[in-house]
């Protein structure tokens, strides 16, 4: 019997990509730093899960021989452009430049109702997830969700299925009383290697993504109901 949904945040819940790019670019230029990220070298570097951890991937693909030299300096820049985009994005939100998935919050809203647990497993940071819901939701969005698991939780990225099993274990629900929501490969990957079963609802970044193993790929949660997840799921458990 399906008893909880699980969802990813960006890209899933809400169209971010477009906002975090704005303001990862927005950053590089606070901090003096020549580099602008096209949406094609965006798109690539979205397979690295994490902000920080893509920042250093990209830095040691410009400058292969790039190391610490003075104590932990590079690890204090990458933190400092962090910082910025992350105040970069937040105010995007609060302007109105970041729109939810068509579908999630009636989805959302109904199933809360219909008495399933809900649960958010992401690998970006708190401070996304609360300004990003507090905006779509209201200040009470945390009622919705029985546990969240992010970056502050969560320190091994996905694919890697760790914040998926850290919300298995806080919601004490087995992964097949469960649905997962997510739009990327690695979120798809991290979510299987957890053993739930996964619906994925790809956006213009990941719709070129290897979705095996999803049980549907839809284009959006727009018309999706609380009815029609148990009957899919009962189909198959």
């Amino acid at each position: 019997m399906l008893q909880a949904l699980i969802f990813d945040v960006d890209g899933t819940l809400a169209d971010t990509e477009m906002a975090h790019l704005a303001a990862f670019n927005h950053a590089f230029q606070e901090a003096g730093m020549d580099w602008t990220w096209s949406i094609e070298q965006y798109t690539q570097l979205l397979g690295i899960s994490g902000g920080k951890e893509r920042l250093l991937h990209y830095w040691k693909s410009v400058s292969p021989g790039i190391k610490s030299v003075s104590g932990n300096a590079l690890q204090e820049t990458i933190d400092q452009l962090h910082w910025l985009k992350t105040a970069a994005y937040e105010q995007a939100i609060q302007d109105g430049e970041v729109a939810m998935r068509p579908g999630v919050l009636d989805l959302i809203c109904e199933a809360e109702r219909s008495g399933l647990q809900l649960a958010i497993a992401t690998t970006t940071s708190p401070v996304n997830i609360s300004t990003l819901l507090r905006k779509a939701i209201g200040p009470d969005w945390r009622h919705y969700f029985l546990v969240i698991e992010d970056a502050s939780t969560a320190a091994v990225k996905k694919p890697h299925p760790q914040v998926y099993l850290q919300t298995l274990s806080r919601l004490h629900v087995p992964a097949q009383a469960c649905l997962a929501f997510e739009d990327s490969e690695n979120g798809l990957r991290a979510a299987v290697a957890a053993k739930l079963t996964t619906l994925v609802t790809p956006n213009a970044f990941t719709q070129t993504h290897d979705f095996t193993g999803a049980l549907r790929v839809l284009p959006s949660l727009e018309g999706v109901h609380v009815a029609q997840l148990r009957e899919l799921h009962a189909s198959i458990h």
